[in-house]
């Protein structure tokens, strides 16, 4: 279980990837910044705290497999893997989104070895992290499939159509994480397309279900901490409510920061001070970050 200085610590990281994370989108712009500062949290405490790897040997066998479903966040999986160990963070700093970079702006496993699948077309990623539970089910690996889906991007048939089956297959090493913000480019998910009552209807899928405050580290620590043995027959659903651009205050569920650009180094600081000073006065016991 997770101590009170590995969750400051952890803490501590997710602000400093949200820093970098601001810069790159001042740097370079084309940054999907509302969700990758809404996944930054859940991102920290899955490369950070819950999941095995080997940043030197990224296809050990024996390591956790991640799925970035929700493509368009791949600023924040860079930036997370690099902090890892992965690879250089200047390199994604330096050129990301350039002509030839291995940084573009979804993941493409042809360039980087570090991610499992090529992501960045919805809806598909459940159903790959499903394929690959199951293989590992079947030659008897113990490693967990662990898979980021973006709440708009549910409203795909297929997602719901590997909802269906990974119960079937009795995939207790499948750990799905929603990030339930609860805004999609063009608006809010429950006007757009009612997801609501949406645990229950994991729940009605027959999945195991916690219901979580994403931008809380504690909670996504204590998810993690209880998952099921990976060997057991129920895949796990965190449901991760979590706030669109959280941490700067004209973001913050504002569906204009789906995607964007920072445009002077005026606004960049602003931006920067925002998350160190919120830092310190939950350090300091003045504030919560939630």
């Amino acid at each position: 279980m997770a101590d009170l200085a590995t969750i400051e610590r952890l803490k501590d990281r997710a602000a400093d990837m949200r820093v970098d994370l601001l810069k790159l989108c001042y740097k370079a712009g084309l940054l999907h910044i509302g969700g990758d500062l809404s996944i930054t949290d859940i991102v920290t405490c899955l490369f950070h705290y819950a999941m095995k790897y080997d940043p030197k040997g990224c296809r050990w066998e024996g390591r956790d497999r991640f799925i970035l479903s929700k493509g368009h966040c791949a600023g924040a999986i860079y930036i997370a893997q690099a902090n890892a160990g992965y690879y250089d963070k200047q390199e994604v700093m330096d050129t990301y989104c350039a002509l030839d970079s291995r940084f573009g702006l979804h993941p493409c496993c042809q360039v980087l070895d570090t991610f499992e699948i090529s992501t960045g077309a919805l809806g598909h990623g459940l159903s790959i992290s499903v394929g690959m539970a199951k293989a590992a089910k079947m030659d008897g690996k113990k490693h967990r499939v662990f898979v980021i889906l973006g709440d708009g991007e549910s409203m795909e048939g297929s997602v719901w159509e590997a909802l269906m089956a990974a119960p079937q297959f009795k995939l207790g090493n499948l750990v799905a994480v929603v990030d339930r913000n609860r805004l999609s480019m063009d608006g809010p998910t429950e006007v757009n397309m009612k997801l609501e009552p949406y645990a229950d209807k994991f729940r009605a899928f027959n999945w195991r279900v916690v219901e979580v405050n994403g931008n809380d580290m504690k909670e996504l620590c204590t998810a993690f901490d209880n998952l099921p043995p990976a060997d057991s027959d129920i895949p796990t659903l965190i449901l991760a409510n979590t706030t669109k651009g959280k941490g700067i205050d004209f973001m913050e569920n504002n569906p204009l920061w789906h995607a964007g650009s920072i445009k002077d180094e005026e606004t960049l600081n602003n931006c920067i001070g925002q998350i160190l000073d919120a830092r310190a006065k939950e350090k300091r016991g003045e504030a919560s970050w939630q």
